[in-house]
């Protein structure tokens, strides 16, 4: 097998995002070991933005 678009065809075998321990949302990146949710893995505090907060 080449290094062309046959051999990146094959990337999509694994799951990458699994349920997270700490959210229970599937956004818990397996590789990285990240979630892109809560921000566990990276931090201790829950993440959470500014920007993201619903507005009234």
């Amino acid at each position: 097998m080449g290094k062309g678009t046959s051999a990146k065809g094959k990337h999509n075998t694994k799951k990458v995002h699994i349920p997270c321990r700490r959210c229970g949302n599937s956004s818990y990146h397996a590789r990285k070991g990240i979630c892109a949710s809560c921000g566990y893995g990276k931090t201790a505090r829950l993440r959470s933005y500014a920007w993201a907060k619903l507005r009234d």
